[in-house]
């Protein structure tokens, strides 16, 4: 089957209007990830964790003692294990290591800390499950992204072991959406729009949270000791800037961080790796990060 490109993407998803409710939200975006589904090699295990349900998969060159721990993306209000299997399972062939998708709970029935709980749930399920610490990617997209980075500055406050690295793809950082490019990058970007991140948002977060914390928005927090970030995003997004001006907090706290900016690129764009190229290479890229963390510990 012939490859896409990034315009026939862009023309996909704009083939039908956002929906409008949660129920109709969450069934599109299961509708869009699941036309391609995982590889025919991808062995999938279903988990439970903590009442999550939760999926293993393992390509046959995956190393069994090296995980990826993965958040899907939706905004904290929609998105799952079907929804983003394809990325997932090929975020772990590319890492060389079992992936580990979760389904944390999402708002509005469930707003934070809800989600922030359950990633440092799925943190601890690994490690009983025998996982080294240094031998544990996290990542995710988007709202994942944003989960992994609060997951890892909990984890340094609560001197736990720390993983060694994070994947962020498109990483949504700012809650408080005081980031430029929202404005600049609107007319490029076909799904992030200000209106609807402030609806994600007031779902999300409670009335009485300040949405400075570094808890809902980790761009505002301490990010030292965090271990080596990669961050990719897309120059057509208009959370670009959540994630330059996370590369220069990271780097100003001595944090070894690779930012990558793919040009023309829409949000999350890996999720189309099954026929898009920029998708796949963007992938091989995460997963030699990856793995070279991974060795730098045995």
């Amino acid at each position: 089957m012939a490859d896409l490109g990034i315009d026939d993407i862009r023309a996909l998803l704009s083939a039908k209007t956002r929906p409008v409710g949660w129920p109709a939200r969450r069934a599109r975006i299961e509708e869009v990830g699941a036309v391609w589904p995982s590889a025919p090699d991808i062995s999938l295990e279903r988990a439970s964790i903590a009442g999550m349900a939760a999926e293993w998969s393992c390509a046959p060159t995956s190393d069994p003692s090296r995980a990826l721990l993965f958040f899907h993306g939706g905004g904290y209000c929609s998105g799952s294990i079907v929804s983003h299997r394809r990325m997932a399972t090929e975020a772990g062939r590319a890492a060389r290591a079992r992936a580990l998708a979760v389904e944390f709970r999402l708002a509005p029935e469930h707003p934070f800390p809800a989600a922030y709980d359950d990633a440092l749930a799925a943190w601890r399920f690994l490690r009983e499950q025998g996982f080294a610490a240094r031998q544990i990617a996290v990542g995710g997209d988007s709202a994942g992204a944003g989960l992994t980075l609060a997951l890892l500055m909990r984890l340094r406050d609560l001197k736990e072991p720390l993983p060694a690295c994070a994947w962020l793809v498109s990483p949504w950082t700012d809650l408080t959406l005081s980031g430029a490019t929202l404005a600049t990058k609107n007319d490029v970007d076909p799904l992030l729009h200000k209106a609807y991140l402030e609806e994600l948002v007031q779902a999300y977060v409670p009335a009485g949270v300040d949405r400075h914390d570094p808890r809902v928005s980790p761009l505002f927090g301490d990010l030292s000791g965090l271990p080596p970030l990669m961050i990719q995003v897309g120059s057509n997004e208009t959370l670009l800037a959540d994630s330059t001006r996370l590369a220069a907090a990271a780097g100003a706290a001595d944090i070894s961080v690779t930012l990558e900016i793919w040009p023309r690129m829409i949000h999350a764009w890996h999720l189309w790796n099954a026929r898009l190229e920029d998708g796949r290479r963007a992938l091989a890229h995460a997963g030699a990060f990856m793995q070279a963390r991974f060795s730098e510990d045995g």
